[in-house]
């Protein structure tokens, strides 16, 4: 197990998916590529066995990474008020459950702007990144469901310094609340409530070392 969270047999999938990934990028040997594909087809059964998935999509969706393999990234921005409240937003994809504004890292930017930006798109507010105050991997967090592939999860301080409430596509209400306040309808795979807890606790004292694991 990863931190007491996630299956055995999905931490192994999710391995060989990896080891299968990185071989394919760096091999010339035909005999190793064969190899690697028959690796990633074995991960793409085992996940397959144990979920609802199909094993032939889920081979074309590993098939479908290049490179060496390494987490992706996902950021989330905890940005507060005048009044010390968070800024939340209600996830679309997820059954309209709330959530920091955040997303996938971009390429050609870095994390910070990834982070301003995807709160700018997701709530409508501007705001000026001011801490990392934690670096995460989401399966040692315990994050509901587990996912396929390995994620390090960033999450900023921002302070806001204009713009306007505003939903987006992705997003079905915007909202601020206070410390004792925070809906109990998260986005349990996006943002965990000991995560939001942190979030205050650095708001209150800026001078908190970054969080990891």
């Amino acid at each position: 197990m990863s931190g007491g969270t996630e299956p055995d047999w999905l931490l192994w999938a999710r391995e060989i998916q990896a080891t299968a990934q990185s071989g394919l990028a760096f091999t010339k040997d035909p005999y190793d590529i064969e190899r690697y594909h028959a690796l990633t087809a074995l991960a793409a059964r085992m996940i397959a066995a144990r979920t609802d998935g199909a094993a032939g999509a889920l081979e074309a969706l590993f098939g479908a990474e290049r490179g060496y393999a390494t987490p992706k990234l996902d950021v989330r921005g905890a940005a507060f008020d005048a009044d010390g409240r968070i800024l939340m937003v209600r996830e679309a994809a997820d059954h309209d459950r709330w959530t920091l504004p955040g997303g996938w890292a971009d390429v050609n930017q870095t994390p910070a702007q990834c982070v301003a930006r995807e709160v700018l798109e997701e709530s409508g507010y501007v705001v000026r990144v001011v801490k990392l105050a934690a670096c995460w991997d989401r399966a040692a967090q315990g994050h509901r469901p587990a996912g396929l592939f390995s994620i390090t999860k960033l999450f900023f301080l921002c302070e806001i310094t204009g713009g306007a409430s505003a939903t987006s596509l992705e997003t079905s209400e915007v909202a601020f609340f206070a410390e004792g306040e925070v809906p109990a309808d998260l986005s349990s795979g996006r943002v965990l409530p000991a995560q939001i807890a942190r979030m205050f606790a650095h708001h209150r004292n800026p001078a908190l070392p970054t969080e990891f694991e």
